[in-house]
């Protein structure tokens, strides 16, 4: 494909992405599958271009006076993030073959006129309503917390301990090819670049279920909801909202023995010049960095043999459901899958019972823009509101399922006042038999890091805790825990 071509498919994409719901990802794979005549390098080219302009949407809009086809949107990007002249547009709009035709007195007029001065929403890439929740909620940080969240994201996996150790999950990915790093909070974690992207899900690690792809911040948020439990025989977890799964995984392997179960299990520095520390196997560290491990995990955190809790996974949506089965069968862990009717029936068996009931509700994913930026522009306030008045809803229903001394963990991955402290607020309000659990009560969680200890006591809000792109390099996600007291 010529250069022109690339820019001609480009704006194409950027069409279909606007036009329907789908991710961006399905539509570029979508439109490579339809167009084989693209190479490797053209549909890398055309991705490129897609992402760049869905990143900086706000300002190409604005700049090319309002107008919102892929069009126009690659002729701003030239323009205004390329720095292109406009002699240099043109020759790429000569219309010659598959290249998108000449520009039009306006554009050319559009071009000439720069960008001139943007409203702040608009520069930082973001809906307006979104920018000024925002401002509220981070002050003057607005900006680089809205910057953190149109930056592209690294690809963090986390290590299945139920089927091997970070430290040999390390070395499999290096030799792989891959330059796989500790993540700093998540001491069950690994970070690869995202660029070169790599093809996790072609590993034979993964396919194993030695790793899960999930970002560290959900990690975090599952380590710090499970941090309470000391996971009997008898334990009642209930993961409420289950969706894709993820977090139900993660639950699953804290429910599980690990692999070194009665061995002792050692602990590292989770990086270059980290105080945090990391479950490695006992003979030493991953690569050949001098690292000595230190066995500092107390055996009470990890399971004997065959000492698992009850683990029920719980959805509205049966395909969710099935999909998960696989999952859990590849990562060697299990739950009960169980279908909900729409008003949260169908585990009634577990009221009063359950020692954490974890609630991922259904939000606007706000807090994962960077690895999704078209869901930015998708959003409306009024779903907003109707997200907020559902979560309200669905922890309501969850709540009856604890027992007196049990957990309610609230999460979204959203990074909106209304969807997070908002819905704590008229929780709190109406339920006063669920105590706010302070954040030092749960820094104890076995998989955090030194590192993460230190960080979450500092980032958090008394018993609420938000961790964003900007502050913590992960996605943003929200988390407030609570006891049942009666």
């Amino acid at each position: 494909m010529t250069p022109a071509a690339r820019l001609a498919s480009a704006a194409s994409v950027l069409d279909s992405i606007a036009q329907g719901r789908a991710p961006a990802d399905v539509v570029l794979k979508a439109w490579g599958a339809a167009n084989r005549y693209a190479g490797s390098k053209d549909r890398r080219a055309v991705a490129e271009r897609v992402y760049e302009v869905l990143r900086s949407r706000g300002r190409l809009v604005r700049a090319m006076g309002g107008r919102e086809d892929g069009r126009a949107l690659v002729i701003g990007s030239l323009a205004f993030l390329d720095s292109l002249t406009l002699e240099e547009i043109e020759v790429l709009h000569a219309g010659d073959g598959y290249g998108p035709r000449p520009l039009s007195k306006q554009e050319r007029a559009r071009i000439e006129a720069g960008e001139g001065d943007l409203p702040d929403w608009a520069a930082a890439g973001l809906p307006e309503f979104v920018a000024e929740d925002l401002k509220a909620t981070f002050g003057e940080r607005w900006t680089e917390e809205a910057k953190g969240l149109m930056a592209r994201a690294p690809v963090d996996l986390r290590v299945n301990t139920a089927r091997t150790t970070v430290a040999a999950a390390r070395a499999e990915l290096t030799a792989s090819g891959l330059t796989p790093k500790l993540t700093p909070w998540s001491a069950v974690g690994l970070r690869l670049p995202s660029e070169p992207a790599p093809n996790v899900q072609a590993l034979k690690a993964f396919n194993a279920g030695e790793l899960e792809i999930q970002d560290e911040g959900s990690q975090i948020v599952t380590w710090l909801a499970g941090s309470g439990l000391s996971f009997t025989p008898d334990s009642i977890v209930v993961d409420y909202c289950a969706g894709g799964g993820g977090k139900t995984l993660a639950l699953a392997m804290l429910m599980s023995p690990s692999p070194l179960a009665g061995e002792g299990v050692g602990r590292r520095p989770t990086d270059e010049g980290s105080r945090g520390w990391s479950p490695v196997a006992p003979d030493g560290p991953a690569s050949g960095d001098g690292e000595t491990p230190h066995p500092t995990r107390s055996a009470g955190h990890l399971l004997p043999q065959g000492e698992k809790g009850n683990l029920i996974a719980c959805d509205v949506v049966q395909k969710r459901l099935d999909n998960i089965r696989p999952r859990l069968e590849r990562a060697g862990v299990a739950a009960d899958l169980r279908l909900l009717g729409p008003n949260g029936g169908g585990v009634e068996e577990f009221n009063g019972k359950a020692d954490l009931v974890f609630v991922d509700a259904p939000c606007s994913g706000s807090g994962s823009w960077r690895r999704r930026p078209e869901d930015a522009w998708r959003l409306k306030p009024d779903e907003v509101e109707r997200l907020h008045a559902l979560q309200l809803r669905i922890l309501a229903q969850a709540a009856p399922l604890v027992k007196r001394g049990g957990w309610l963990a609230y999460v979204t991955c959203s990074i909106l006042t209304r969807e997070n402290e908002a819905v704590a607020d008229a929780f709190e309000a109406a339920h006063p038999g669920f105590r706010p659990i302070p954040t030092t009560e749960l820094l104890t969680a076995s998989m955090l890091t030194d590192a993460a200890r230190a960080g979450l006591a500092a980032l958090a809000s008394d018993s609420r805790i938000r961790l964003s792109p900007a502050s913590t390099q992960t996605d943003g996600f929200f988390a407030a825990i609570y006891e049942r007291t009666q």
